[in-house]
């Protein structure tokens, strides 16, 4: 995938991530809603959600910079999949206790899972 809409597409995931991975690790945010519907809203989840969040937006900065990590590829894909796992967790959920609000977060995160798979070579 490449061309201006891809770039830009890659740069709005990467902010998105980013910005949710710092919320998640001081305030929740949206994190804090998706696991708030299973009543997990402050907990440790919610910090190793946010982590994983920042990670992989600096992972697609830097796979977008072309910076050569020999692990980067691998570590995308890996957090893809803990994004899609946990994207379909909270749809499982989700079915349960339905719910505007966390339902438009996980709209969200499946644009961010495939965004991911993109961004890994492997599927991309």
């Amino acid at each position: 995938m490449s061309g201006l809409g891809a770039f830009i597409w890659k740069i709005a995931v990467a902010l998105y991530l980013f910005a949710t991975g710092v919320m998640g690790m001081t305030k929740g945010g949206d994190l804090s809603v998706i696991f708030g519907v299973i009543g997990q809203g402050n907990s440790i989840l919610v910090v190793i959600a946010g982590v994983i969040a920042l990670i992989a937006g600096v992972c697609i900065i830097l796979e977008m910079l072309n910076v050569s990590i020999s692990f980067l590829d691998t570590l995308i894909l890996i957090i893809a999949i803990i994004w899609v796992v946990f994207t379909i967790l909270m749809v499982i959920v989700l079915i349960g206790n339905f719910d505007w609000a966390p339902l438009a977060n996980v709209a969200v995160y499946v644009m961010v899972s495939a965004s991911l798979l993109i961004a890994s070579k492997k599927f991309g």
